[in-house]
């Protein structure tokens, strides 16, 4: 389980992020959802050792205490990131791009049965493993860098706005996919502004305001809350 403690983030005077705490555990999917700017891109790279937290904050994996560890060391305990603007290498092919998302300790042993299983999760990606990326779709590269991080073997997987950008068509596969992963035994943290397809396929979700939780729930609750209704239904 992934578990984080009273993270709060400062930009100079401004403070992104105050007190957040929040879980996820592996086989299950947790959404946080909150309007552009609420702190939510913020909270995931904090958990990922690419944003300082402010004392006080405990980031825990498995009971494992990883709030100041780098994260190259996150990586290793078996949290992986895809970022909101994918940090894929649009100069290299498919194959080139999967194979580096192996580099991890915890994953060099299984590269060949964690390819498989991703070419499986994404068939189109097994169709063009020479493609270069920078001639891709945008829902293809979401595949690629989706596809990279499963490749290091997670046991959370962090996804930061996936749906960005994609086709209506595109989401709803996109969201299939995710809901294969988690079958799979993943823990997956989601941050998603489509509030109504993340909903349907999450567990939990947490409402993030001002970088503040202001709310928690199952998602059949939230579905039917009159506040997130207006907020984030568009009802």
């Amino acid at each position: 389980m992934l578990e984080t403690r009273n993270v709060s983030v400062l930009y100079g005077r401004h403070r992104a992020l105050e007190n957040v705490s929040a879980s996820v555990a592996k086989g299950e999917i947790v959404v946080m959802l909150g309007a552009n700017g609420a702190g939510k891109s913020t909270f995931l790279r904090a958990i990922a050792g690419q944003t300082r937290k402010m004392d006080g904050a405990t980031v825990l994996m498995d009971g494992t205490d990883i709030t100041h560890r780098p994260p190259h060391e996150i990586v290793e305990t078996g949290i992986a990131l895809v970022p909101e603007d994918r940090g894929i290498f649009a100069d290299l092919t498919v194959r080139e791009n999967l194979i580096l998302g192996a580099h991890p300790a915890r994953a060099r042993a299984f590269e060949a049965d964690n390819l498989e299983r991703v070419l499986t999760l994404f068939p189109k990606l097994a169709e063009r493993p020479k493609q270069i990326v920078r001639t891709m779709s945008g829902g293809e590269r979401q595949m690629v860098a989706i596809g990279r991080a499963m490749m290091s073997a997670p046991a959370i997987l962090l996804l930061d706005e996936p749906s960005l950008g994609l086709a209506p068509m595109l989401c709803t596969e996109l969201f299939r996919a995710l809901a294969r992963i988690k079958d799979a035994g993943v823990g997956i943290f989601l941050v998603e502004q489509n509030a109504k397809q993340s909903l349907a396929i999450a567990d939990r979700g947490y409402l993030l305001d001002n970088g503040h939780i202001v709310g928690a729930g199952n998602a059949a609750a939230l579905t039917k809350d009159e506040k997130v209704k207006a907020a984030y239904l568009g009802e």
